[in-house]
């Protein structure tokens, strides 16, 4: 027997009036050109899944500004052609060759529930295939980098900073790409690093000199905290 089909979420139903009504219909040109030329985004942006952090929304993107590719704890797996399924290399290779993006942004956040996991050793399995234990293996090199959880160390102080790590980890995963390490070493591709604090709105860059992340912008709201992560 069929079973019937569920009725689509009023929410999404709602909100896609909202948008028919403002959005569209204020860039309805842009939307058909972007129809008829196609898309030419010069930013990648590899950013984590979780609900709370949506880059078109932190960065005010227009339709076709960003190419963006959302995965468990925005990781990015080091080179590795093989016949198994990439979904994420597949993107990066699109965006690079076929797209040509100019910029790559690794784009972490605050409380990553990802990097949770894999820090808390008391957390088990969530099904027995496991797809998010096996990914956020990946985490592991930036957590040997970390030196581990510190004696006196809290859980979600070491979160923290393995999500910076992270960050780092997964740049250093982007250059084994021939293609990337190719047009970054000619000047016609950029990486960069960012972090996003869910609770402050706070976005910070990674440094490469230094290695250090800190404030995008000079002059922060009021309500927003600065952080400084080495």
């Amino acid at each position: 027997m069929e079973t019937p089909a569920s009725p689509f979420p009023e929410r999404l139903t709602e909100g896609y009036r909202a948008f028919l009504d403002d959005r569209f219909d204020r860039e309805k040109d842009r939307y058909e050109q972007l129809a008829e030329t196609g898309q030419t985004p010069k930013i990648m942006l590899i950013g984590c899944c979780d609900s709370r952090v949506s880059p078109e929304v932190i960065f005010d993107a227009r339709p076709g500004e960003m190419f963006v590719v959302r995965n468990v704890a925005n990781l990015v797996p080091p080179f590795s052609p093989d016949d198994q399924l990439h979904g994420t290399s597949a993107a990066l290779e699109y965006a690079v060759q076929a797209l040509k993006v100019e910029h790559i942004v690794v784009l972490g956040h605050g409380r990553c529930g990802g990097i949770r996991a894999f820090a808390d050793d008391a957390q088990g399995p969530l099904s027995s295939g496991d797809f998010i234990g096996k990914w956020i293996t990946l985490i592991g090199p930036a957590a040997e980098r970390t030196g581990g959880r510190g004696r006196h160390e809290t859980l979600d102080g070491y979160v923290e900073r393995l999500a910076f790590a992270s960050i780092q980890q997964s740049l250093a995963n982007l250059r084994t790409f021939p293609c990337v390490q190719i047009l970054e070493s000619k000047g016609r591709l950029q990486l960069h690093g960012a972090y996003f604090a869910v609770a402050t709105g706070v976005l910070m860059l990674l440094d490469p000199a230094t290695g250090q992340f800190l404030p995008a912008i000079g002059e922060l709201p009021r309500k927003a905290m600065p952080l400084r992560c080495d």
